[in-house]
């Protein structure tokens, strides 16, 4: 996928996001995130938006701070969401291709620019998906013109990206391996997830044994692994998919 693709989706999953919180009302409890209302969703998601986006702006080149969200609630609260999200996508649509600033997942994305749009696009994503969840109804399809290449690429970003950190809690003590198949996504989509004492090494391929497997239709597999739904299915040793419920989190 391209940067301006993930961009697209920002857009739209922003305004999902902000008219979903609308209709749900600040004071809405948030299954998916069960410590949190929705003022907590909004104004957690509109921080992340003005940090990405001076990060963006300001070319910072080490980690800023965040700031404080504001005293709002209500329709204020949702009104300042939604100034925060076209902050964000204003800033990504006008920053130059070859940006240099801070990034914390370099490793899997060939540039900065491209690295804040894939980023804001899922987490967009998997926020909005919380506040429908909290709206109530049927939740939005997941990127419909991308699908499932746009859930094939979060999974990806997950997986490669985010559980590669030292930061991350899914580990064994000892060596177990679990694979990661969507199933309607061709033959590519698979990943093979080594766990250990250290922090999980992934790789895109299906090669050697696994004690477990996590598999599913793309778009449900993609909110499983972010914790928003249950995994469709689960072969072997089925302690592997508890491990992942309990620290798999971001």
């Amino acid at each position: 996928m391209e940067t301006a693709d993930f961009l697209q989706i920002l857009d739209r999953e922003g305004r999902l996001l902000a008219a979903a919180a609308d209709a749900a009302g600040t004071d809405a409890k948030v299954p998916t995130c069960p410590e949190w209302q929705v003022r907590d969703l909004l104004r957690h998601t509109g921080a992340v938006h003005r940090w990405a986006a001076g990060t963006v702006a300001d070319r910072d080149t080490e980690r800023r701070p965040f700031g404080d969200p504001p005293d709002l609630d209500g329709a204020e609260l949702v009104d300042w969401y939604r100034d925060s999200h076209r902050l964000l996508v204003d800033t990504l649509a006008a920053a130059p291709a070859d940006l240099e600033c801070f990034t914390f997942l370099p490793e899997i994305n060939p540039s900065p620019l491209a690295f804040w749009t894939r980023r804001q696009a899922h987490e967009t994503t998997v926020h909005r998906y919380d506040a429908e969840a909290a709206r109530g109804g049927t939740a939005s399809p997941l990127a419909p013109d991308f699908t499932p290449d746009f859930a094939v690429d979060g999974i990806d970003e997950l997986l490669r990206g985010f559980h590669a950190r030292s930061r991350s809690r899914l580990r064994t003590e000892e060596p177990r391996v679990v694979r990661v198949r969507a199933l309607d996504a061709g033959t590519d989509a698979v990943w093979t997830v080594r766990l250990s004492a250290e922090p999980p090494v992934t790789v895109r391929d299906a090669d050697g044994e696994a004690d477990a497997e996590l598999s599913g239709p793309t778009e449900e597999l993609y909110l499983a692994l972010w914790n928003r739904g249950p995994l469709p299915n689960v072969t072997g040793d089925r302690s592997l998919a508890d491990l992942w419920r309990e620290k798999g989190g971001i």
